[in-house]
């Protein structure tokens, strides 16, 4: 393993730590960044265009505080893991309240349900963990290897900070709060893993030696800070076990519905244009001509099949169309 040089330190140390009042260059590039970047992404997520998202992801700054909370905790530095600490969860609500205002201002109808963005970052699971703490790991080894450093835009894009937050902020807006605690334990996952690996990265390579010789505050390294940023991600990893046993409760549940919804359509020359499962309710929106199609047929259809225990919300839409000339006041449907 190379040895880190207290070059390496100091330039770790004037990366990560932002210091300074509001107006210092540092800090004013971060918080202009943000700023930026919460509205690129709230934009991206209300268009659920994911090449805004991903736009936003590499703008945002907020890896770099997450990170500097694990230079701090290694180096035992007291005064930056309090400054670092304080700039994520500033910086969090910060989004939060942009992505909240711009919510009120431009939430469809629908309230986001049928949003890809919103949908992708409401129910996290033990994948997303894994997921975070490697992007996390490479996040650290990318910090300590100057020569690797080029790997960072693809470290930001990996790692979902920014997105989760605008979500938060948008879900509020339309008083979608369970949903909204989903975007935000996501994000709380992402920062506890990148904090946890990149602790441990860092150790792996022994910056403490380097730094004693530099001129950064190293303190007194006690486990009891380490075994914090253990019990953060274990406490994260509770939700998210839950998170992931639901989901494939809820993908057995309408793999036995799917059939069954197609079935009672087409026998009432209906068709079936969406069905979704959240929390074991079978959520069903079916298009036709009248006469309206039988709800009831289905829920007996499941109760028969073993899905008595799942509610059932079924949406009908009145097909059809109708052609209406210019000039006139006739219009022709195509169901007559």
């Amino acid at each position: 393993m190379p040895t880190v040089t207290t070059t390496d330190i100091d330039r770790m140390t004037s990366a990560l730590y932002i210091d300074g009042p509001v107006r210092s260059r540092a800090s004013s590039r971060f918080w202009i960044l943000l700023v930026l970047a919460a509205v690129i992404a709230t934009a991206g997520v209300i268009g659920d265009s994911t090449a805004t998202v991903i736009g936003a992801m590499i703008v945002a700054p907020l890896m770099t505080p997450i990170l500097g909370a694990a230079l701090a905790v290694v180096l035992a530095d007291r005064a930056h893991v309090m400054r670092s600490v304080l700039l994520i969860l500033g910086g969090a609500l910060a989004v939060i309240a942009i992505a909240l205002v711009m919510g009120f201002l431009g939430a469809p109808l629908d309230d986001f349900a049928t949003n890809g963005q919103v949908s992708a970052r409401i129910h996290p699971k033990i994948i997303d963990l894994v997921a975070a703490l490697a992007t996390g790991t490479v996040g650290a080894f990318a910090l300590v290897r100057s020569d690797i450093s080029d790997t960072l835009p693809g470290v930001a894009i990996a790692i979902s900070l920014v997105p989760p937050l605008a979500v938060v902020g948008l879900l509020l807006s339309v008083g979608r709060f369970e949903d909204a605690a989903g975007a935000a334990l996501l994000f709380g996952t992402n920062v506890a893993a990148i904090i946890a690996t990149g602790a441990a990265v860092l150790l792996a390579y022994r910056i403490r030696d380097a730094a004693k010789e530099s001129a950064a505050v190293v303190g007194q390294l006690r486990g009891r800070a380490l075994v914090v940023v253990g019990a953060l991600v274990l406490l994260v990893s509770v939700p998210l076990a839950v998170g992931t046993w639901n989901a494939a409760q809820d993908e057995l549940i309408a793999s036995k519905a799917e059939p069954l919804a197609e079935a009672w359509a087409s026998q009432n020359d209906w068709l079936v244009s969406g069905l979704r499962v959240q929390y074991g309710e079978v959520i069903i929106t079916a298009l036709g001509a009248p006469p309206n199609a039988d709800p009831a047929e289905l829920r007996a259809a499941m109760n028969e099949n073993g899905l008595e225990s799942s509610d059932l919300t079924v949406r009908l839409v009145l097909g059809g169309a109708a052609e209406c000339p210019r000039g006139g006041t006739t219009c022709t449907r195509s169901d007559e």
